[in-house]
């Protein structure tokens, strides 16, 4: 079966099981979906969606959150991994959004990347979530299911993102994004994956 015929089934039936596709982050707008991507990096959707109402609760615009101490951010997050490094990107990050955006997160793939502790995943994320900008941000799981099902043989996640774009139509792109995620957790893990009970791994392998 070709790639393209692939991914097309693939895409009816991600569909017909997640016809909508809320953000699995808990966010009230673009800044605080920003510092929630950042904190997802090497930790759970769950985990940060813990943490984060208390840190939200002291700072949820970059003007508070400057004004904190990256102490008392580290203190917020430090369940998570990576918790100095974040805190001190976040404390940063929003310096940098008071000091060249009036306190905005542009909706710019190259401003964002600016950002400290923003990468492309991150930018992508927000761009997509936060400003309906057609992208595909692509995670080492996306990657991993995109290898699964014959849809790239990237080996990095740069090339992956160009492959899927190539499949899958633009204006599915971020709803794709989120469905693939939910079905990785659902139906298609790393580790003890039943292939006869995958409703895609068991026509595609």
């Amino acid at each position: 079966m070709r790639r393209q015929e692939k991914a097309d089934i693939i895409g009816e039936l991600l569909d017909e099981l997640y016809p909508q596709t809320p953000s699995p982050l808990e966010h009230r707008d673009p800044y605080t979906l920003l510092v929630a991507v950042l904190l997802s990096a090497q930790s759970t959707d769950k985990k940060v969606n813990e943490i984060t109402p208390a840190l939200f609760g002291l700072a949820n615009t970059p003007e508070k959150m400057a004004g904190l101490d990256v102490s008392t951010i580290q203190e917020c997050i430090r369940q998570i991994g990576l918790a100095p490094t974040k805190a001190k990107n976040i404390h940063r990050m929003a310096e940098q959004l008071l000091e060249k955006h009036e306190g905005q997160v542009p909706c710019d793939m190259e401003e964002l990347e600016a950002l400290a502790g923003v990468g492309h995943k991150t930018a992508s994320v927000v761009l997509a979530q936060a400003f309906d900008v057609p992208t595909f941000p692509v995670d080492t799981h996306i990657h991993r299911l995109a290898g699964r099902w014959g849809l790239s043989k990237a080996k990095s996640v740069t090339q992956t993102e160009k492959d899927l774009k190539a499949v899958f139509p633009k204006e599915s792109w971020i709803r794709r994004h989120l469905q693939i995620i939910f079905f990785g957790r659902e139906y298609c893990p790393a580790r003890n994956h039943d292939i006869a009970e995958c409703p895609i791994c068991n026509w595609i392998t």
